[in-house]
């Protein structure tokens, strides 16, 4: 999990929120991470993040059996055609997939798959380079985004 916040960290731009007791967010999130480009250093208020890591078990997201110890999820949105690689599925249209629980596989977000997002429990030997590969994509992608609203001449809290 530390190889993935400090290869996180260090993106150009790179914004790395590790909630806990002294943060405003919620006791929930506390213990997890959660990625953004964020170019001024601050939490942006209306972006997701691009990729989130989660220790734990949400009320409404319990496939991955992340309560066990020593168990998290790295989870990064990426785009249709590298959804469909990793996955053999359309996002659009994803299906159970089996065990969500499984270490060291690439599948689909128990929750969020159809929304674009991947996931892998506890990234070891098979899956660590492709997690760190789709980061840096899903950073890149972000930051793409960000050019493009401004450009735009869109409003943002970073203005």
């Amino acid at each position: 999990m530390e190889q993935i916040i400090a290869t996180v960290r260090s993106l150009d731009g790179a914004l790395v929120v590790l909630p806990g007791p002294e943060s405003d967010l919620p006791e929930l999130v506390w213990g997890d991470a959660f990625f953004y480009y964020a170019p001024d250093g601050q939490m942006p208020r209306n972006v997701q993040p691009y990729g989130t890591i989660v220790t734990k078990n949400y009320p409404d997201d319990t496939a991955s059996d992340l309560d066990a110890a020593g168990r998290w999820r790295v989870n990064v949105h990426v785009d249709r055609a590298t959804f469909g690689e990793l996955t053999g599925q359309d996002q659009r249209s994803v299906s159970h997939v089996g065990d969500y629980a499984a270490a060291d596989r690439v599948l689909p977000h128990p929750v969020y798959g159809a929304l674009g997002w991947i996931c892998v429990v506890s990234p070891g030997e098979r899956t660590m380079q492709t997690v760190v590969q789709l980061l840096r994509g899903a950073h890149d992608a972000a930051r793409a985004r960000f050019v493009r609203r401004h450009a735009a001449g869109q409003p943002s809290e970073v203005d």
